[in-house]
């Protein structure tokens, strides 16, 4: 779970991530950061691994934000691959047993909780 904290428009965006990551295989599931601060217009990358062997598509990895207040929808599936109307912004990776979220030029409009699954 990543929490982003809202500020004044004016002020540097603080964003907490608190990582949880939903599983459902039989493998752990571990956060890499557990906090993170990226101004307006920053980059961050949000990742969580598997304890052990390798992500695949099979596994159907993707991520889920949850803004304050409205109900959770998928940003990122099958890794790579954004929804229809999801900004460019957001890139996913994986690398091994580890899978990342990228948000290149945040905006205040990204506040949210983001979850990732394996």
């Amino acid at each position: 779970v990543i929490l982003w904290i809202p500020t004044m428009a004016w002020a540097p965006l603080l964003l907490a991530l608190l990582t949880y990551c939903i599983g459902f295989s039989s493998q752990q599931l571990q956060s890499l950061k557990a906090s993170e601060l990226v101004s307006p217009g920053g980059t961050v990358t949000l990742s969580c691994s598997l304890s052990s062997g390798a992500i695949a598509d099979n596994n159907y990895p993707l991520w889920v934000q949850q803004r304050l207040g409205n109900v959770p929808r998928l940003i990122m599936h099958s890794t790579s691959t954004r929804p229809s109307g999801i900004p460019e912004r957001f890139t996913g990776s994986r690398s091994g047993n580890t899978m990342s979220l990228t948000i290149t030029g945040a905006l205040a409009e990204d506040d949210a909780v983001y979850y990732c699954n394996v």
